[in-house]
């Protein structure tokens, strides 16, 4: 029986690695491309992810590999660094991952605003979009997001001029572009039921390299070395050396933060997606670490848990981490064994691949369901993304959290404050409060403590406090010892007026 039941997972979560090697491939070189980085790079970190990290992952059906959410703060490192940078960097974010995982911290990292979380997906998936579109002229795409709209005139003006006779390849790229993203829409709108394994991704990428092949095109095509080997570039102590930049320090916290917070995300939303075991975070998170850890070792693109792949894996009937693992060993023996392959495909249909998934990931729909939530989660997503477009991706971020904050100060502080008389003896009055009364709600209750008639008796109960700071009880002190004079007493404590007094209200 324990055969039997082995045999059949077996042969799903093989089936699963198939499809998940099929989504992978144009994925992890289309990123390392969106990352700035050689597409070999890309493809190193998606073997460690399934070989390594889906050995030792805490979620399951979740696979690792190159992300899209990484892409612009990998380009922005690279731009201002260098590629020598990238390695120290990942490696410090590894250990940092490591040491949360140990720390049992896992659940801690997913405590993040989702208005913050979709804010920066959407930001990220603009940028994408923005620097990618340049890809599919096979131009060179600018550091900001502002830059490459503003270079896009000159950019699509050079790539035209091809079917004149004149400038570069840009005009058969972009062709390619919009062949890759229009079969990939189709696809995901039309597919057969029986053919839903297959992703469009590849579909798209096929096709256009077909198409390029057969016409003849002269496009910029993928580079990849003959020998993984001459992909992996190993750290040195000098490499290390450059960690003693603070901004290199910060770029490290930066991308554990993201990255972290990126996995235990999907890891939540791939267990949503099935009902097999759940998700470890802790350890989810160590393995993380030991996957970044070894990717900037040999400088490859840094990891996290992935949504399309994991999705992928899921619908595809995997049932255990093999799958996983097996999608990295499929990356291994094409790469090893196909090179050629790689090196027919069109740069601009990856970038076509990495446009449609930032279309996706700036899902504008985004800003109507947090409206049920109110006006402020929408205000934190939108300035979020705008301040991740117009500056950079962790600026961005800290706005958000930091406008997350604000909202959150803003609602715990709230006190609704009543003032109640006995009809019957108006020498007792009831001071209702209910919220949080802090310091930031001293004047208010100032301002209704002055209301107070002369010889009152003010009864103050608690019960509906969630909390009352040392600032507010002080001015009640106050008010009763500047008052007494006016025969006025406080009662601090349960009191309450008889139930037919219970409308005689008045509001201040």
């Amino acid at each position: 029986m324990r055969f039997a039941g082995f045999q059949q997972t077996f042969s799903r979560d093989l089936l699963a690695s198939l499809v998940v090697f099929l989504v992978a491939l144009p994925l992890c070189m289309g990123v390392a491309i969106a990352s700035g980085m050689p597409p070999a790079k890309g493809l190193v970190t998606g073997i460690i992810g399934g070989l390594v990290v889906g050995f030792l992952a805490g979620s399951p059906l979740q696979v690792s590999g190159p992300a899209a959410g990484l892409a612009v703060l990998v380009f922005e490192l690279v731009s201002q660094h260098g590629i020598a940078a990238l390695g120290p960097v990942l490696i410090l974010a590894g250990i940092i991952q490591v040491a949360a995982g140990f720390a049992r911290l896992g659940a801690w990292f997913r405590v993040t605003s989702p208005a913050v979380v979709y804010g920066m997906l959407s930001g990220i998936g603009i940028l994408i979009v923005l620097s990618q579109i340049h890809v599919m002229l096979d131009a060179t795409p600018q550091a900001a997001g502002l830059a490459n709209l503003l270079a896009y005139p000159q950019a699509l003006t050079s790539a035209l001029k091809q079917w004149s006779g004149e400038g570069s390849s840009g005009g058969c790229a972009l062709l390619l572009g919009l062949i890759t993203i229009a079969i990939m829409w189709t696809w995901d709108k039309k597919r057969p039921h029986s053919l839903r394994f297959l992703p469009g991704a590849l579909l798209g990428v096929t096709a256009a390299t077909l198409i390029s092949l057969i016409l003849g095109l002269e496009v910029n095509r993928v580079d990849v070395p003959s020998n993984l080997g001459d992909a992996i570039d190993f750290v040195g102590l000098s490499e290390l050396a450059l960690l003693a930049n603070p901004a290199l320090l910060m770029s490290a916290i930066a991308l554990a933060f993201i990255a972290s917070a990126e996995t235990l995300l999907s890891a939540a939303a791939v267990d949503r997606m099935h009902q097999g075991p759940r998700s470890d975070f802790d350890r989810e998170l160590f393995s993380q670490g030991i996957g970044n850890f070894l990717c900037g070792l040999v400088t490859a693109l840094p990891m996290t848990g992935v949504i399309v792949r994991s999705s992928a894996n899921v619908q595809a009937g995997a049932k255990t981490r093999l799958s996983a693992i097996l999608h990295g060993v499929w990356l291994l023996a094409f790469v090893v064994a196909l090179p050629f392959v790689l090196t027919a495909i069109p740069v601009a249909s990856l970038a076509g691949v990495l446009v449609y998934t930032g279309f996706k990931l700036a899902d504008p729909s985004v800003i109507s369901s947090l409206k049920r939530y109110g006006r402020a989660p929408q205000l934190v997503y939108v300035v979020t993304a705008v301040t991740i477009v117009c500056t950079d991706l962790l600026t961005g971020v800290l706005v958000g959290f930091i406008l997350s904050l604000i909202q959150l100060a803003v609602m715990a502080s709230r006190l609704k404050i009543n003032i109640v008389y006995d009809p019957e003896d108006e020498s007792q009055a009831e001071l209702r409060m209910t919220g949080v009364a802090t310091f930031l709600k001293v004047p208010k209750l100032s301002r209704a403590l002055d209301k107070i008639k002369p010889g009152t008796t003010l009864h103050v109960p608690l019960d509906n406090l969630r909390y009352i700071d040392h600032a507010c009880m002080e001015l009640l002190e106050d008010w009763e010892r500047s008052h007494q004079a006016d025969g006025c007493q406080l009662v601090i404590g349960h009191w309450a007026l008889k139930r037919r007094l219970e409308g005689a209200t008045h509001k201040t």
